[in-house]
């Protein structure tokens, strides 16, 4: 099945205001390194960042092509109806992590040299964000106890059997599906009936209003955890990944992420029996941003080659999956 192609829409350019650093061309290199969000094409004008994905709340499917003119400013032109423009342009900012200052970075950087030598790895990189908790979700459900890579495949062909292909510009991309579609999702895709029966309850969710960026960022974190794990196939590790990764929520330290912990224990220098508890300390001196340093730690242990072999979409291994 192919997905249906939107006609384009013209619709005025925006900017967005950056307050720290950030740097577009890395944050399309960490997508194309992991994927999930987004892969930039290759061939597309270089320096263009385009993507697509279904507006929050409303579901309407919409593109956007990112270019940073100056070290202070990224535009956006939006493929979209224009009464959808603001609400993709705050998507897109949250997506980049751009709605968050950051000009307080350089002050973690003298707390913690830890945190200075990953940032100075990966300069201008940002939290890249799934397109919502939605989709996230969904991500979670996929990557749960299956190849990196046969993750990868499987999400690309939901998308390119249900989504929509959205053009961008002169090029085309593919936004993942609308929750009402995968509402519907049958068991001709590849994927075990227990996937398939979580990613409709997470497609119910996000259409009843329960996964909503905002409403979940302003909850306290306990809550707004405890409110992800109501969603049948979420549990405590996925619920801080979407979080994190889907609401984009800056300064959570997460507390379930053993690879991550395990990167800690080496990076500083501690025994491999540290208890996961005694490394909230450490990470208490990457505040406001301990969200974003988390992901430095995970932008290289996550990386695999675009080019890398992917698996048949039906091959469930139970492994170090994306998620961990």
């Amino acid at each position: 099945m192919t997905a249906p192609i939107l006609p384009p829409i013209d619709v005025p350019t925006g900017e967005i205001a950056v307050r720290g650093p950030f740097d577009l061309s890395a944050a399309s290199r960490y997508l194309a390194g992991f994927g999930p969000a987004a892969r930039p094409d290759a061939a597309s004008e270089p320096g263009v960042l385009r993507l697509a994905f279904p507006v929050d709340g409303v579901w309407i499917h919409a593109g956007a092509a990112i270019r940073q003119r100056s070290p202070g400013t990224v535009e956006v032109e939006v493929s979209a109806p224009v009464d959808l423009a603001a609400r993709v342009m705050g998507q897109v900012r949250r997506m980049l992590s751009l709605d968050v200052d950051a000009s307080g970075l350089p002050d973690v950087d003298l707390r913690d040299s830890v945190a200075a030598r990953l940032r100075a790895e990966h300069p201008g990189l940002r939290p890249v964000l799934f397109s919502s908790p939605y989709e996230a979700a969904c991500w979670a459900v996929l990557s749960q106890g299956m190849r990196f890579t046969t993750a990868l495949r499987c999400r690309r062909l939901l998308a390119e059997r249900h989504g929509v292909i959205i053009d961008v510009g002169e090029y085309q991309v593919v936004s993942f599906p609308a929750p009402a579609v995968l509402a519907e999702l049958g068991s001709d895709d590849g994927l075990a009936d227990f996937r398939v029966a979580r990613l409709r309850s997470i497609a119910q969710a996000a259409a009843d209003g329960r996964l909503d960026p905002a409403e979940l960022r302003a909850r306290p974190v306990p809550d707004a955890l405890a409110h992800l794990r109501t969603i049948p196939g979420i549990g405590a590790f996925s619920a801080e990944q979407i979080l994190l990764r889907g609401a984009g929520h800056p300064d959570l330290f997460p507390r379930t992420d053993a690879r991550l912990h395990e990167a800690m224990r080496e990076a500083y220098s501690l025994p491999a029996t540290t208890p996961a508890a005694e490394l909230t300390p450490l990470a208490d001196g990457w505040r406001p941003y301990r969200s974003w340093i988390a992901l430095l730690f995970r932008a290289t242990l996550d990386a695999v080659p675009p080019d890398a072999e992917v698996s048949s979409p039906g091959e469930e291994v139970v492994t170090r999956s994306a998620a961990r």
